[in-house]
């Protein structure tokens, strides 16, 4: 007994055309990446009082603490006026949190079935994860980038590849912070130890990000750590790329290795490579069935 094989309907020409093949898995791994990210940033959309709140702090530290201590710290010391050289920490400190929320969430989806439910999707968990990273990352610049329209409040131009340079910097740093959040969460499992280290740890690395005040009047063993701190680097790159469209924006030394400042490429690869090893052992982490 033979089985009758199965045709495709006639087109409109009336010629049978063979059934057209399922899509291929890359196109699916990319179809949910694009899911997840429109997700997050569907979300953002559709919650504005929450993105107006979390800008709010930077906001206040920029023009009441800025404000304030411009008239006591004088420009000769930093190089520039205190709020100019206090915007890059701000940035930094608008696209953190959204980047941190990404592994809360991913915490809080595992509790809720959620995560469950998105895990029988025909993808690896892998694309899932850097799904999530992608959309988190998108979240956080697009935060950044409405405190970015207040650059010529402190002083500096509105200078489209300035604008275009400080963008790519928060880009990289949110993409970073996005795989350093995501691989606690999978280590951790527990939104407690999550929220508790993050209160451990989130302050120290703020103040010792050059953020507020320059690394060079922090002591030595201070400087070694901030050296090892994503969110100083993140800064530091906002701040020189500033001086590079805006030279007369000369400020006190960042980040140094071994004494030196490393170049400007250099410091953005070495932050990219934390991102992407970072985000490696995630999905690694991840891929393990539960």
């Amino acid at each position: 007994m033979t089985v009758p094989a199965v045709t495709a309907p006639a087109g409109p020409d009336g010629h049978t055309r063979p059934r057209s093949a399922q899509p291929t898995r890359m196109r699916r791994e990319l179809r949910a990446i694009h899911a997840l990210v429109n997700r997050d940033l569907l979300r953002l959309r559709s919650q504005p009082a929450h993105t107006a709140l979390m800008l709010i702090q930077p906001v206040l530290y920029l023009f009441i603490l800025g404000g304030g201590l411009a008239a006591l710290i004088p420009a000769s010391t930093l190089g520039v006026g205190y709020q100019a050289y206090l915007f890059p920490g701000m940035l930094m400190m608008t696209v953190q949190t959204p980047a941190i929320m990404v592994g809360i969430r991913l915490i809080t989806d595992r509790q809720s079935g959620y995560l469950r439910e998105l895990l029988m999707a025909p993808v690896s968990r892998a694309t899932l994860l850097l799904g999530s990273c992608a959309g988190g990352t998108a979240v956080a610049a697009v935060q950044g980038t409405v405190l970015l329209a207040l650059v010529g409040t402190v002083g500096l131009p509105y200078d489209p590849l300035l604008l275009a340079l400080l963008l790519a910097g928060m880009v990289l740093a949110s993409f970073t912070i996005t795989a350093l959040s995501l691989a606690l969460a999978v280590t951790l499992g527990r939104p407690e130890l999550f929220h508790m280290l993050l209160g451990l740890v989130m302050m120290p690395l703020l103040f010792l990000s050059g953020g507020f005040f320059p690394l060079d009047n922090l002591p030595g063993w201070a400087r070694g750590l901030a050296a090892l701190n994503p969110i100083a680097y993140g800064v530091d790159l906002l701040r020189r790329s500033i001086t590079v469209r805006v030279p007369q924006q000369t400020t006190a030394a960042g980040i140094e290795w071994l004494g030196h400042q490393p170049p400007l490429l250099l410091e953005a690869a070495a932050l990219l490579t934390v991102g992407v090893l970072t985000l490696l052992y995630a999905a690694r982490r991840f891929s393990r069935p539960d």
